[in-house]
C-alpha cells in the first residue's frame, strides 16, 4: 500500500523521531510510506495534488491539529497519532479543538502515548471514544563505542577530572516549550556551593530568537554549558555516561530522552508535569520535581545517596523493558495500517 505520512519533521524534535521509527515499522510490512513534514504543505488542496500525483491509498498523520486537519476530505483512509502539543496546548484554542474534533470524525483510528492521552481525548471528543488505542513509545539506544567521554566535556568548557563530576544533561530543541532555562539559577547556585556539578543543555537550535536569549543567559551561569546537537549514536554514549538526565519541558507528549535514559540506566530527574509523570513514578523510576528548588534537594540527594541511584536505575530500566517494547510498538503500527488496508478494499 502507498501511505502518505505526515508529521512535524523539525530536526530531532520528539515528533520527528518517533515518525521515522514508525516509518520504519511500516517499511517492514511491505507498505510504501511517504513521510512528509506537515509544515510544508501550505492547504487541503496541495495535499490533495500530492495524494493524486504520488497515487496515495491511505495517510497516517502524527499531530491532530498540524497533520491531521491536512487529511480531511480527501477520500483516504486515514488514522491519526497524538503528539503532545495537540492535546496539551492546541485543545485549549476553541477553533483549533472544533477542526480537530472534525478530523476526529473522519480518523479511522487514533493512537494516544499514555493513557491520560487517551483520557484527555475523549473528554475533549466523546464521539471518539471507540477508536483511541494506547501504544507508548518504543525505545531503541545504540551508544557510538568509540564515543570519548573527555572529548565532550572539553568540547563543554569543562575542564576537571572526569571521575570527581557530575555531570546533569538536559537534551532539547532550543525552543520555549522546553523551557531549559528554568533550572539555570538553580543550578548555578548549586555549583558554586559545589564546583563539581555541572549541567549540560544539548540539542539544536529551532527557534532561533529564543536561541539567543538562551545562549546569554547561559554564558553567565557558572556551571552551565551549552552544546549544539549531536548524532544520535554519541547522544546516546553521553546519556550513559553522564549522572543524570533532566527534563524541565512546561509540555510533553512522551519524552525519549528519558525513556532512552531508563534504557541506558541513567537516574532521570523530571519536571512534574502530565506527560512525565506517566512514565516517571516519583522514588520508583525517577524523581520529580515542581519548582528549581526541588529539583536541587533531590539531585543532591542522588548524588549523596548511591543505593536511591540504584534502585532508581533498575526500576527504570525494567519499566522501559516492560512498557516500551520496541516490537510491541512495531505489530501495533502494521496491524492498525493493515486495516486501513482493509477498508480500501471495502
Amino acid at each position: 500500500m502507498r501511505l502518505l505520512f505526515l508529521a512535524v519533521l523539525r530536526r530531532h524534535t520528539g515528533n520527528a523521531v518517533t515518525a521515522e521509527r514508525v516509518r520504519d515499522h511500516l517499511e517492514a510490512a511491505g507498505h510504501v510510506c511517504l513521510l512528509k513534514d506537515a509544515f510544508d504543505l501550505e492547504s487541503s488542496s496541495e495535499t490533495a495534488q500530492l495524494i493524486k500525483a504520488e497515487n496515495l491509498e491511505a495517510a497516517l498523520a502524527l499531530h491532530l491539529y498540524r497533520g491531521g486537519r491536512l487529511l480531511q476530505g480527501h477520500g483516504i483512509p486515514f488514522g491519526i497519532i497524538f503528539g503532545g502539543t495537540d492535546l496539551n496546548e492546541d485543545v485549549n484554542q476553541r477553533e483549533k479543538n472544533e477542526v480537530m474534533g472534525k478530523v476526529l470524525e473522519e480518523a479511522r483510528f487514533a493512537v494516544a502515548f499514555t493513557e491520560s492521552m487517551k483520557e484527555t481525548a475523549q473528554t475533549q471528543w466523546p464521539h471518539a471514544r471507540g477508536k483511541i488505542y494506547v501504544q507508548s513509545q518504543g525505545v531503541v539506544t545504540v551508544p557510538n563505542a568509540a564515543f570519548n567521554w573527555n572529548t565532550f566535556l572539553h568540547r563543554s568548557g569543562i575542564n576537571q577530572n572526569a571521575d570527581n563530576l557530575h555531570i546533569f544533561l538536559l537534551v532539547c530543541g532550543l525552543r520555549q516549550v522546553k523551557d531549559p532555562l528554568y533550572l539555570v539559577d538553580a543550578f548555578s547556585e548549586w555549583h558554586q556551593e559545589e564546583p563539581n556539578v555541572y549541567m549540560v543543555i544539548v540539542g539544536p537550535e529551532v527557534d532561533p530568537v529564543f536561541t539567543r536569549e538562551v545562549k546569554a543567559k547561559v554564558k553567565g551561569a557558572a556551571g552551565v554549558r551549552l552544546l549544539g546537537e549531536m548524532p544520535q549514536e554519541d547522544l546516546h554514549a553521553a546519556l550513559k555516561n553522564c549522572f543524570a538526565v533532566v527534563n524541565s519541558s512546561v509540555s510533553e507528549g512522551m519524552s525519549a530522552a528519558i525513556l532512552e535514559a531508563m534504557d541506558l540506566e541513567v537516574p532521570v530527574l523530571a519536571r512534574n508535569i502530565p506527560g512525565n509523570a506517566a512514565v516517571v513514578k516519583h522514588e520508583v523510576t525517577g524523581l520529580l520535581f515542581s519548582d528549581p528548588q526541588e529539583f536541587v534537594q533531590l539531585a543532591k540527594r542522588l548524588v549523596h545517596d548511591p543505593a536511591l541511584e540504584k534502585e532508581i536505575v533498575a526500576n527504570g530500566r525494567e519499566y522501559v523493558r516492560r512498557c516500551h517494547s520496541w516490537q510491541a510498538e512495531r505489530d501495533t503500527y502494521q496491524n492498525l495500517v493493515q486495516n486501513l488496508e482493509g477498508s480500501i478494499r471495502e
